[in-house]
């Protein structure tokens, strides 16, 4: 089987925990993967990069400060895990090239580039894949597999809690303005209206939020300028299949376990999963584990499901595995033709849900989709 060839563009705290997962992915499942660039224009985290991807066996790797320098011929796959701002130039400008992509979320920052790329996408011989990796974290995975089963009844309502610390510091503090995140709903909370729409199995007809920026990053100035990113929100979502979906949001949490909640309720019962935050983040706490947890209406006993993330997963990023479990269905796609799970379409409804919210607040009235 021919060697699988990676372009990492991007090489912050997430193009590390890719890079990770890849040669997990390559050392477990025992395909032939092979990063052979990393892309940044940031001299220090390139070589930080590269020096991490020398240490764990992709002796090929080499590092270029940008997409121009690299030799395309030699990579079968690009990576994107650059500033969310960057993402619909860098995508525009792989396209052309008709090799694999996986870019990490949100898709683009804004409504109209995501409908750019749909646009441009059509017809694209490789398989491009949007990263939420919030799905395949196990017990996301495991609530979805309890949901398919039927044993809550049909979904009516649902509900996702984030309680969380605030965004971490990047590169330059792109991420500490709107402008260059999309905002918080669509930066951070993609995720949690991929996950609606995935466990309602329904599409989104409206949405109500309300949020505000409260607590964090009010004595930060960069170039007189205070930062504008939302650090708490409720988002309400309406389904066209008549389920309802609630979002709670809160990044002044830090102390918070778990650190997200999601709940799922039908006519025969409920569907719990209680999903712990980042190992580093509590050093002194001893073992914590995500559960899965159904509750029958006829008040039979719970049914409790303890979920461990493999040690050497745990330790390549702060997504409870999930990236290398992405990772591996993604070199499946390439290389074997298998699905593309996470279409363009998904990332950018996600977008645009999280465009809703934030009009929703801006307006003060509900957003019709």
């Amino acid at each position: 089987m021919k060697t699988l060839r990676y372009a990492i563009i991007g090489s912050g705290m997430m193009g590390h925990e890719h890079l990770k997962n890849l040669v997990l992915v390559r050392d477990i499942h025992q395909l032939p993967l092979s990063v052979v660039a990393i892309i940044d224009p940031d001299t220090a985290m390139r070589e930080s990069a590269l020096s991490l991807a020398l240490s764990l066996g992709n002796a090929e790797a080499r590092a270029y400060s940008g997409l121009a320098d690299v030799p395309v011929d030699e990579v079968d796959a690009f990576i994107i895990v650059s500033p969310n701002f960057t993402h619909h130039a860098i995508i525009t400008e792989l396209l052309p090239l008709g090799k694999a992509i996986l870019t990490e979320k949100p898709l683009c920052t804004t409504v109209e580039h995501c409908e750019d790329l749909q646009s441009r996408l059509q017809d694209f011989p490789a398989p491009f894949w949007v990263a939420m990796e919030y799905r395949y974290m196990p017990p996301t995975a495991r609530f979805l597999e309890r949901l398919a089963t039927g044993e809550i009844g049909t979904i009516r309502l649902l509900s996702i809690k984030e309680h969380r610390y605030p965004f971490l510091p990047k590169v330059g503090d792109w991420n500490r303005f709107s402008e260059n995140t999309g905002g918080t709903l669509v930066e951070k909370c993609c995720h949690h209206f991929d996950l609606m729409r995935l466990m309602t199995g329904a599409e989104p007809v409206r949405v109500f939020a309300s949020g505000s920026m409260d607590v964090n990053h009010l004595d930060e100035s960069y170039d007189g300028r205070t930062p504008d990113i939302l650090d708490n929100a409720l988002v309400i979502v309406d389904f066209d299949n008549g389920a309802r979906a609630a979002l709670e949001l809160c990044m002044f949490a830090d102390g918070a376990e778990p650190q997200e909640q999601l709940t799922a309720i039908g006519e025969l019962g409920k569907l719990d999963a209680y999903i712990p935050g980042p190992d580093r983040f509590w050093p002194d706490a001893g073992e914590r584990h995500a559960r899965v947890v159904f509750s029958p209406r006829d008040q039979s006993a719970p049914q409790e499901d303890i979920l461990k993330v493999d040690p050497a997963l745990a330790a390549a990023g702060d997504h409870h595995g999930s990236t290398f479990y992405q990772h591996h269905r993604f070199a499946l796609s390439v290389l074997q033709g298998a699905p593309v799970e996470v279409t363009a379409s998904d990332g950018a409804i996600a977008v645009r849900m999280g465009a809703a919210a934030h009009e929703s607040i801006r307006t003060g009235q509900v957003v019709e989709l």
